[in-house]
């Protein structure tokens, strides 16, 4: 049965088919086994990091196929627009090294021969498929008013019956053409909805290329497809882009999953293949000893910002999130240290299936690793493009101080098991402070850390004596032997079986005199190498600094 005078009556201004549009966007010229993703947000919002992990996984197989990486806006739902969200997901994913090969790449511009790249800009294309549905009589216009719907639904409810609008309770699906034209021409409020074919008796067996084989039974929802503001349901829209974009890969947040038999219906209806799909699992955290879903509300480091202001490297948190979609990536690293983390392939089928854990502290000791491969050059220009927004002060001494800065970012860093002091930059003046007299100097005498073996005062006669017999102008080893030397001379030794047998009898071990120097110069027990420190404060500070322990 053909509507056509109903689908003229509905879209008397669409004059162009489905097949003019399959024709305008013909199947991408790319190598085989390409592979054609998007990231697809709705402008409601500023980014978090469950957006950059969907993307990073988009981005990753798109790129190590040779194949494309867009970035569609998904608004027709307009209302709840934010100002700026389209200019701030561009410029995160270019801050996470992801850049996108066509799409939009500014709030009004884009790039690429698949768009407008904006659903709010398309509304002629969707129109022009639910024209055909409708003359095809796959699709009708639906007069039923929110209180009828909701009428509906608490009789399925209080009845015991799957809710919706399907089958014998669609009410308005099955009107003929001449009543559908009659009730527009009077001025009845109207939406479209789909015809559905389905029977929910019927299973749809679906490979998803993260979950594996799963079956679902087929959707029997007339489901909306063009609201009355004109504008398609995101179910619609959707599956009409990927479809007409080539996208061969769509990989979003396993909560569509739900969803997934509409769609896989609605490329059935529209005579589309319909793409390969992986649904991705939820990030989570640990809270109290279970599992929950990490929350933009409760959760600092669920928003982008939050790497910005600690300061981690970028390429951290890439490395981090890699680690989350393929566990392999861990092993990969410590086999290709100096590799570049686009060599690694991401591989969906080695994903977890299940919620995927946020844990800070591997997050840490992932970027620790990063920082230490760093040269001293790069983790100063990283450090003062930091410092200059979030840590002022330590900016100005950074760039009055350069020389010395470096050489203190390259202590340890040039040899086999380089220092891993630093995670973020918002570590380095809590790690590096006690260089600058103007930060030192503001320290109480009660925040001077002590070896646990030796109170203040016999630190104050470690320092006197070693104060005396201290010789700047030394190498390393004739230093070590010095320090020993007046270690020896305390009562302190550097034989660790000579100690453990009979302990009473020394004061302590060297370590002891060594930790009672570093407790002058740097007010911790725990710092870099001594000698190094020492060597780049110079004699003047090193003296200076053991005049003022010795009056604390």
């Amino acid at each position: 049965m053909s509507f056509e005078k109903l689908a003229e009556l509905i879209f008397p201004n669409i004059d162009k088919t489905p097949e003019y549009y399959i024709e305008k966007y013909p199947k991408r010229e790319l190598k085989e086994g390409a592979v054609v993703t998007r990231y697809a947000p709705s402008p409601t919002g500023f980014q978090h990091i469950g957006g950059v992990f969907a993307a990073l996984i988009n981005e990753r197989l798109a790129s190590q196929s040779e194949g494309i990486f867009y970035l569609r806006i998904e608004d027709t739902d307009q209302k709840r627009e934010v100002e700026g969200a389209i200019e701030d997901t561009i410029k995160t994913m270019h801050k996470f090294g992801m850049d996108f090969n066509e799409g939009m790449i500014g709030e009004n511009t884009e790039k690429g021969s698949y768009g407008p790249y904006r659903q709010s800009q398309r509304a002629e294309i969707y129109k022009s498929f639910a024209k055909d549905l409708i003359k095809k009589g796959l699709a009708y216009p639906c007069f039923a008013t929110p209180e009828e719907l909701n009428e509906l639904r608490e009789k399925q409810i209080a009845e015991k019956i799957t809710p919706g609008y399907y089958g014998e309770y669609a009410k308005y699906r099955n009107l003929s053409e001449e009543e559908s034209i009659e009730k527009i021409n009077n001025g009845v409020p109207y939406i479209i909805r789909i015809k559905s074919p389905g029977n929910i008796e019927n299973r749809v067996e679906f490979h998803d290329l993260i979950k594996g084989d799963i079956s679902f039974p087929e959707s029997n929802q007339d489901i909306v497809i063009i609201k009355g503001d004109g504008l398609p349901t995101y179910h619609f829209a959707h599956a009409i882009d990927d479809a007409l974009m080539r996208t061969t890969h769509v990989i979003r947040g396993e909560e569509w999953l739900s969803s997934l038999p509409i769609h896989v219906q609605l490329f059935e209806i529209l005579g589309f293949e319909a793409p390969n799909y992986a649904h991705i699992p939820t990030i989570m955290k640990l809270d109290g000893g279970s599992k929950r879903k990490l929350s933009k509300r409760k959760d600092a480091e669920s928003a982008v910002s939050y790497y910005d202001e600690e300061g981690y490297p970028m390429v951290s948190v890439i490395e981090y999130l890699l680690n989350i979609i393929n566990s392999t990536f861990e092993e990969w690293r410590a086999e290709n240290p100096k590799a570049d983390y686009h060599e690694f392939l991401v591989v969906l089928d080695k994903m977890s299936k299940s919620g995927a854990l946020f844990d800070i502290v591997k997050l840490n000791d992932v970027s620790k690793d990063v920082i230490s491969r760093m040269t001293a050059e790069e983790v100063y220009s990283h450090y003062i493009n930091w410092a200059k927004e979030y840590d002022k002060e330590m900016y100005e001494l950074s760039i009055a101080n350069e020389k010395m800065v470096k050489e203190i970012f390259n202590i340890e860093r040039e040899c086999a098991k380089p220092r891993k002091d630093f995670a973020k930059w918002s570590d380095v003046r809590g790690k590096i402070f006690f260089f600058f007299d103007e930060l030192f100097d503001k320290e109480k005498a009660h925040d001077v850390e002590l070896s646990k073996n030796v109170d203040l005062s016999e630190a104050k006669r470690i320092i006197e004596a070693y104060a005396k017999a201290y010789s700047f102008n030394t190498d390393k080893e004739t230093w070590f032997n010095e320090l020993k030397a007046v270690g020896a001379e305390l009562g302190y030794t550097s034989d660790r079986k000579a100690f453990k047998k009979n302990p009473e009898e020394f004061k302590g071990m060297v370590a002891d005199v060594a930790a009672s120097v570093r407790s002058a110069l740097a007010h911790r027990t725990n710092t870099p190498d001594l000698y190094t420190i020492m060597q780049i404060m110079g004699e003047d500070k090193v003296r200076s600094r053991f005049e003022k322990f010795l009056n604390i």
